[in-house]
């Protein structure tokens, strides 16, 4: 049952990954950029970029989730995640409204991921 939890927030992670794609395609329509076009309206700039550094931390994000899950705790695993994507989120609003304030969000989010994957190392390292 437990592991359902980690499972859920990693679905959850990529939903939010799904949200700041459709909005890159939203902005691209607004704004009349043709792909391969990743430059023009700095509203679609800054979607652009949420979006690709989304994808980015979500490499480091997932992988550590799972290992911390199974060498640590499904449950505070679950819990670490939740924080990340609520960092991620606010990543996203701040950075899109002005991107001089993304900072927190961003700090929160690689934060929960450094957690993740330093629990993940100590726990693998335990279980040698």
């Amino acid at each position: 049952m437990l592991a359902g939890f980690p499972a859920l927030v990693a679905i959850l992670a990529l939903v939010l990954y799904i949200a700041v794609s459709i909005n890159v395609g939203r902005n691209r329509l607004r704004h009349d950029i043709k792909a391969p076009a990743v430059t023009g309206h700095p509203e679609f700039e800054r979607a652009f970029r949420v979006q690709q550094n989304t994808i980015e931390q979500l490499l480091l994000f997932l992988p550590a989730l799972w290992l911390f899950s199974l060498f640590v705790s499904a449950f505070w695993g679950g819990i670490v995640g939740l924080v990340w994507i609520g960092g991620r989120a606010f990543y996203a609003y701040s950075y899109l409204r002005d991107p001089e304030t993304r900072g927190p969000g961003f700090i929160v989010g690689f934060a929960a991921s450094l957690v993740l994957l330093i629990g993940a190392l100590i726990g693998a390292v335990a279980h040698l």
